[in-house]
């Protein structure tokens, strides 16, 4: 039986875009945007300063190909490249700001309904104030843990637990009150 590298087509076109060859990396760019652009939307409201972020994003891919190092998972690399350009741009248009709140508090927050949208979700998401938000995104979207997310964000571990901590709260009662209004269960 003969072993067939899945990933040889893809490193081989990487290995061209290394090069700068322009054709390697706009099917780079063409297997990728879909999903990078759905990243950067989930930090960025506006879906044209998402898109404008995420092309300033693979700008930074394609700069800094040669430095990928087969490592993991490719998708994963540029992912974390988008979302690291997320944050560099909210740092720079908002100023964003953490409230230094030790106080947090666990509860389970597995039980979004299923008879929401994504569109529903996401517009709860975007309703959130900013800190809450990308802490949010980073824990339960990107994986990251509280220790990760205080050196990505400049804060303290205690501040990343209590801004998920608030985002969830806020979160299930906005859950709570469309449930209200859409169903009636009050």
């Amino acid at each position: 039986m003969k072993v067939i590298n899945l990933h040889q087509e893809e490193n081989e076109i990487i290995a061209l875009a290394v090069k700068n060859n322009r054709q390697a990396q706009q099917c780079i760019y063409s297997k990728y945007s879909p999903k990078m652009l759905s990243v950067c939307r989930q930090y960025i409201k506006d879906l044209q300063l998402a898109e404008d972020v995420m092309i300033t994003a693979f700008m930074k891919v394609f700069v800094n190909l040669g430095r990928f190092e087969n490592k993991g998972s490719f998708e994963g690399w540029i992912r974390r490249i988008m979302v690291n350009e997320c944050i560099s741009f909210i740092r720079v248009e908002k100023k964003i700001s953490f409230v230094e709140d030790e106080f947090f508090f666990e509860e389970s927050f597995n039980n979004i309904e299923s008879h929401f949208s994504v569109e529903d979700i996401q517009f709860l998401i975007d309703s959130l104030p900013d800190g809450y938000k990308m802490v949010f995104n980073l824990f339960a979207i990107e994986g990251y843990k509280h220790q990760e997310i205080a050196s990505l964000l400049g804060i303290n571990e205690g501040t990343s637990k209590s801004q998920l901590s608030h985002a969830r709260k806020m979160l299930q009662e906005q859950i709570n009150k469309l449930k209200n209004y859409c169903y009636g269960t009050e």
